[in-house]
């Protein structure tokens, strides 16, 4: 793997480095563009590093919709998601409006401004769902504690009618960090129109998903016929106490009235 780049956006015209921002075109005219939205919000420079490759170069991530990079923004390190040219909509305006509604009840990495193009957010250290599944060692306690903290974060949003949509894909969508923190990524489709499926989604993909096999969930939650009821009661009617009744069945020890008593405030 090549050092960590860091270019200044004064430097990115003429070079390789510019196509992330107008990826996958070279449009002259877009990047000045989109050039002056970074440069108005106070982004002074891209960091090119991370797992994912775009023309030989080091990202975060990438999508439909588009590229996430590291950036620095007034001198601190931010996470930078880039509209592609070939994207299916006009702007970020929906999706960061969406990325609020779920900031707003502590889901999702904080967004800290959006321009047309460009999403700013908290860069949020932590590996994608899978890849820390696979990391040897993992135990049972690990594997509930992240469950117990994703179930939360979806509990939250399906109580204020968020459903991210791609949960039924979460090794892409939650990244796990030190000490099992959490963070779901990438409300790039999320909606407040269809019906919430967070918390069905995630359970069915910790339950019976690629994860399920590398983690041996049969042996961290092996009454799976209890928990598919106790899921379909909760899908049934989304109450609190059908969630706290869906916890119970997981053995897992999350206060559902704490968490009501958030949502409430």
């Amino acid at each position: 793997m090549d050092k960590i780049r860091t270019v200044p956006l004064d430097i990115m015209r003429g070079t390789r480095y510019s196509k992330v921002l107008t990826y996958p075109s070279s449009d002259g005219a877009e990047l000045e563009a989109r050039l002056g939205e970074l440069a108005a919000v106070g982004v002074s420079a891209i960091r090119f590093v991370g797992p994912s490759m775009v023309d030989g170069l080091e990202i975060l991530g990438k999508g439909c919709v588009g590229l996430v990079t590291e950036a620095i923004l007034e001198g601190n390190l931010v996470a930078l998601k880039v509209r592609r040219m070939d994207a299916d909509r006009p702007s970020m305006s929906e999706e960061a409006r969406l990325l609020r509604v779920a900031n707003s009840v502590n889901v999702g990495p904080r967004l800290i401004t959006a321009t047309k193009d460009f999403l700013v957010m908290e860069l949020f250290d932590g590996l994608p769902l899978f890849k820390w599944a696979t990391a040897p060692g993992r135990r049972a306690r690990s594997v509930k504690e992240v469950l117990s903290s994703l179930l939360n974060d979806c509990f939250r949003l399906d109580a204020i009618g968020l459903d991210h949509g791609e949960l039924s894909h979460a090794p892409k969508n939650v990244l796990v960090g030190a000490a099992e923190q959490v963070c779901i990524v990438d409300f790039e489709s999320a909606s407040m129109v269809r019906r919430v499926a967070n918390v069905t989604s995630l359970v069915q993909y910790f339950l019976f998903g690629r994860i399920s096999k590398t983690l041996r969930v049969s042996r961290v939650f092996p009454h799976r016929r209890m928990i598919l009821r106790a899921l379909s009661q909760y899908k049934h009617d989304g109450s609190v106490e059908g969630y706290h009744s869906l916890l119970q069945t997981l053995s897992l020890k999350v206060n559902a009235d704490t968490i009501h008593s958030k949502l409430a405030k």
